[in-house]
This record gives C-alpha cells, sequence and structure tokens, in this order.
C-alpha cells in the first residue's frame, strides 16, 4: 500500500523555459533534485539550508537557487546528498503534513487543481499512517472536514 501514497510525479519548477529543479514531497519532506552541470568536478557544489531559506551553487560562482521557502523546515534533520549527475536536497518539513504549492516562496507554484490533488495524496497518507491496518487507498476525499457536532448525529448542546 505505501507505494499508493508516494509522489506519483514530479514536479518542474521552470524559469524562461529552463527546467531550474524538479521536486515532489510527502507528509514529512519536500524532495528538490537538480540536474548537474557535467564537467563540474562534484567536490565544488554546495547547499545551504535554513530554516526558512536555501541556497544552492557552485563554489566560486554566484548562487544557482537563493531564495526563500514557502514554509519553514527543520535544519537538523534536511540535508543534501549528490546522486550520479543530480542534486538531492531534501527538506524536513517543520509542519508536518502541511502541503506546499512549491518549495520556493512566490515562484512556480502549482495550480490549484494539482495542489489540491497534492493535499488529498498527503491526507490518505496520513491517514494510512494514523490507522495501520485500514485500507484507505480507496477512500475519496472532499478536501471538507464534517462537523463534529453534526456528523453521525453529534450531540448538540443548547
Amino acid at each position: 500500500m505505501a507505494e499508493k501514497l508516494a509522489p506519483e510525479k514530479r514536479h518542474s519548477f521552470t524559469h524562461n523555459g529552463q527546467k531550474v529543479f524538479e521536486w515532489d514531497q510527502t507528509l514529512e519532506e519536500v524532495n528538490i533534485y537538480i540536474t548537474l552541470p557535467q564537467n563540474v568536478p562534484k567536490k565544488l557544489f554546495y547547499s545551504k539550508i535554513d530554516s526558512k531559506h536555501l541556497e544552492v551553487g557552485i563554489k566560486g560562482n554566484p548562487p544557482y537557487l537563493n531564495h526563500d521557502l514557502s514554509s519553514p523546515v527543520k535544519t537538523d534533520c534536511s540535508f543534501w546528498t549528490l546522486e550520479d549527475d543530480i542534486m538531492h536536497i531534501t527538506l524536513q518539513k517543520r509542519d508536518k503534513g502541511q502541503t506546499w504549492a512549491s518549495p520556493i516562496l512566490g515562484e512556480g507554484q502549482l495550480d490549484p487543481y494539482t495542489t489540491d490533488m497534492e493535499q488529498k495524496r498527503l491526507m490518505l497518507q496520513r491517514f494510512q499512517e494514523e490507522n495501520p491496518g485500514f485500507d484507505f487507498s480507496q477512500a475519496q476525499f472532499s478536501g471538507n472536514c464534517p462537523d463534529p457536532r453534526t456528523f453521525m448525529g453529534g450531540i448538540h448542546s443548547s
């Protein structure tokens, strides 16, 4: 079941027609994937992750990314790795379960439909995590929470 909860595809952030990075998210993390330029020694790449800011670049050059994050992250659990020709940045969300419309504040937001689908996928993932043994894979979410006072004939106070 867990494989159904993983991001189905990565989102692309493009600027001036060029892909800057791809990204996806889970309940707890936002993952950013940057394709590295060829013929640059791996030891020259760097990433600096602050609670509300991300900087990525090649030492001795202006940063490739130097932006505020959409939401705060836990810096002690966030990290970056180089995997073949990809820099993979894992940002640990400070607020677990929060849906990010984009990793970068004010840039490349998902459209409303995609944001809604991400929110529903994360909600399903959270239900699965909080209720092990139950299969929510066929659940449909409207995005609205029922009013507990009226849901299932709840008690009304006068």
